[in-house]
């Protein structure tokens, strides 16, 4: 695994690598028990790739709630390279084109059917998107949140990996602090970078969605933002600042509106082609977007035969029909 890298290779705003308080915690969070299942899981999804693989971080609503039984567990699969980890050359070359690839696993755990939904990504692109060089928010956006590594493959990928993560947290606070820079009180911060970010993708659920993250792991953000701070350079005097007590003008930090507005067009346009993608590598994909549609927004989606035999237009007809329904944003 290549470990030399540039100030750009991380948020722009601080050499990460070195801020050994912002790696430590993000390894301390690495450091507890993993539930069974999900070490099961993560193993056997893993065994599918072999030696291509450096650790998977698993994250989402249940590492959050912890609850495991009839959910699908989220995990992100770090490979070493796409040509590794696939012996077909068309997975790897969709996964190089628009990263990443998405699938859906299961394994019985003592009776119970662990479910998966993961997506492959190199070490490389995990970096890049990891950084304040990437619109694109999916990354960035997922991992200042908490997760955890499931077998690292080496100390150094772990040492790698945790840069990564770290990278996330602050090129999420960064991007937010240009459009809002007195948000920096730790709810403040949190619930607006949540909000920009689930705006700039497709998303079933409903508005108040980046308050409901930070409340869940509340004493989690609040711990985190002033090592943050720290390393993007926000001096003390800087902090817990009001909102403006005017409304700002249109023209008024024009260039944070512009790049936000950019990300916004480009997460949605390559969240829709990367359900696309998924319907030809998800099983039940078709079915499993429904689910989830339905979970999260409460709209129903009926699903006829035609659907699952020509998942590719189906994708196209129901983007558009629930998108008129407003299950998307």
């Amino acid at each position: 695994m290549n470990s030399q890298r540039t100030k750009n290779d991380v948020a722009d705003t601080a050499t990460i690598s070195s801020d050994k308080a912002l790696v430590d915690f993000v390894l301390a969070e690495w450091d507890r028990e993993i539930p069974e299942a999900v070490t099961a899981a993560a193993d056997d999804i893993t065994a599918r790739y072999g030696d291509a693989v450096l650790g998977v971080l698993f994250y989402g609503s249940c590492l959050r709630t912890g609850e495991i039984e009839d959910k699908i567990l989220d995990f992100y699969v770090v490979v070493e390279d796409y040509h590794l980890a696939y012996q077909n050359r068309w997975l790897a070359l969709a996964n190089q084109i628009l990263p990443p690839n998405v699938f859906y696993h299961e394994i019985d755990v003592d009776g119970m059917t662990v479910r998966s939904k993961y997506a492959v990504v190199s070490a490389a692109d995990l970096r890049f998107r990891a950084s304040a060089a990437c619109m694109n928010v999916s990354i960035w956006a997922r991992f200042c949140q908490p997760c955890m590594l499931v077998r690292p493959r080496s100390d150094a990928a772990k040492a790698e990996i945790s840069i990564d993560v770290a990278a996330a947290i602050c090129t999420m606070l960064s991007n937010l602090l240009e459009l809002k820079p007195w948000a920096t009180s730790s709810r403040d911060l949190w619930v607006a970078a949540f909000e920009e970010t689930y705006a700039a993708e497709l998303r079933s659920e409903r508005g108040g969605k980046g308050l409901e993250i930070y409340l869940l792991d509340q004493s989690r953000y609040d711990e985190l933002t002033p090592i943050a701070l720290n390393v993007l350079g926000i001096p003390e005097q800087a902090r817990d600042s009001s909102p403006p007590a005017t409304q700002p003008s249109r023209t008024d930090n024009f260039q944070a509106k512009f790049s936000w507005a950019m990300r916004r067009t480009n997460g949605k346009l390559v969240s829709f082609l990367r359900l696309v993608k998924a319907s030809m590598t998800f099983d039940g994909g078709i079915d499993y977007l429904a689910w989830k549609i339905r979970r999260h927004s409460g709209v129903d989606v009926e699903i006829k035969d035609w659907m699952r035999k020509h998942p590719i237009i189906a994708g196209v007809v129901l983007f558009w029909n629930l998108r008129k329904k407003g299950a998307f944003r």
